[in-house]
């Protein structure tokens, strides 16, 4: 469950910096800036914390994946930006590929608990 919460935290908070980090103007403006570090620290924190319990591999397309989906989204919805059946089929291939990744793998819950015995 750790695992779940962690990556969770880090996708929100990756998407967040990716998104002040449009705003920042090339770090022009100051408090897009500040959003831009803070959200990447924090993403990098909970993702370091989620690989105690996850794999690497599965762990970073995860994250980078659905962050990938989910800035992309963001940037259809709040920028106005272009938006077709290319791209589409882009995010499509990207969730299908995180899926296949994360497919045969032990959910993060039962890796959690082998871990939390091992360390006991």
């Amino acid at each position: 469950m750790r695992a779940v919460i962690y990556m969770s935290i880090a996708i929100g908070f990756e998407v967040f910096g990716s998104t002040m980090l449009k705003l920042s103007e090339g770090f022009t403006k100051l408090w897009p800036s500040l959003g831009v570090f803070l959200g990447f620290g924090v993403a990098f924190t909970m993702l370091s914390l989620a690989l105690r319990y996850i794999p690497l591999s599965l762990a970073y397309s995860t994250w980078s994946g659905v962050g990938t989906a989910l800035t992309a989204l963001i940037g259809i919805i709040l920028f106005q930006e272009s938006f077709g059946i290319v791209k589409l089929l882009g995010l499509f291939l990207v969730i299908v590929g995180i899926v296949l990744l994360n497919a045969r793998q032990p959910a993060p819950a039962a890796q959690e608990v082998n871990r939390e015995k091992a360390a006991s």
